[in-house]
C-alpha cells in the first residue's frame, strides 16, 4: 500500500467552492484501479489549508494509472485553479 500525502492551501473566499468540487472530484478518484481508499480534513488553525490522503495499492496506479488516464484531466480541471501554490504531492510507505 502507497500513501499519497498533498497539502492543499486553497485562495482565501474559494473553501466552499472548493469542498463542493470537491465531492464531485472524490468519485473520480474512487473510480480509478489501483485505489483504495481517501481522507480530505480541513486544518484548523489554517481554516483554507486542507491535507489529503489518498492509499493506492502501488506507486504507480497513481502516477501512471490515475495521472495519466482522461479521468485525470476531469479531477485537474475541477480542482487544480483553486490551489496557490500549487501542492507538493509525496509518497508514503509503511515501514
Amino acid at each position: 500500500m502507497i500513501l499519497e500525502v498533498a497539502i492543499l492551501n486553497v485562495k482565501p473566499g474559494l473553501t466552499s467552492e472548493f469542498e463542493a468540487a470537491f465531492a464531485t472530484a472524490a468519485a473520480i478518484i474512487a473510480s480509478s484501479p489501483g485505489y483504495l481508499s481517501h481522507e480530505l480534513q480541513r486544518c484548523l488553525e489554517t481554516t483554507n489549508r486542507y491535507i489529503l490522503l489518498v492509499r493506492w495499492q502501488t506507486l504507480e496506479d497513481h502516477t501512471i494509472g490515475f495521472r495519466q488516464s482522461p479521468q485525470y484531466q476531469e479531477w485537474h480541471s475541477l480542482l487544480h485553479h483553486f490551489y496557490q501554490p500549487f501542492p507538493v504531492v509525496e509518497h508514503y510507505t509503511v515501514l
